[in-house]
């Protein structure tokens, strides 16, 4: 079991994906943005995972990720997304350090690559 900290600006999908995770027996946190979630993890919550959509309000999936690392540098991330390449190469960020689920995707899928980068 791992501790998730999901953040996602679309409310129905994070409730589904923190119902998901939860089945699959991983303790999450949720935050609508990416605020929030930097909020959480700046209150001293420590995290094994961070999945984060890219595109939100306040500051981007990515700008969180950068953030988070500073703050838990062990911390691993992954991003769900539709545009999660092309926006990563903007950054400076390397796609290995980071891993990409791009939307749709099944919640198999998923739960199979937290579990793949929890692994490593």
């Amino acid at each position: 079991m791992a501790k998730i900290l999901l953040a996602e600006d679309d409310e129905s999908m994070l409730n589904f994906l923190e119902l998901a995770l939860r089945r699959a027996g991983h303790d999450v946190i949720s935050a609508l943005d990416g605020l929030e979630a930097l909020e959480i993890m700046e209150d001293g919550e420590e995290f094994d995972l961070l999945l984060t959509d890219i595109v939100m309000p306040g500051i981007d999936g990515i700008e969180l990720a950068q953030k988070a690392m500073e703050i838990q540098s062990d911390i691993k991330v992954m991003f769900i997304t539709g545009f999660a390449a092309m926006a990563l190469g903007r950054t400076g960020m390397q796609v290995s350090e980071t891993k990409l689920l791009s939307k749709p995707f099944h919640l198999g899928e998923l739960v199979d690559r937290i579990e793949e980068i929890l692994a490593a």
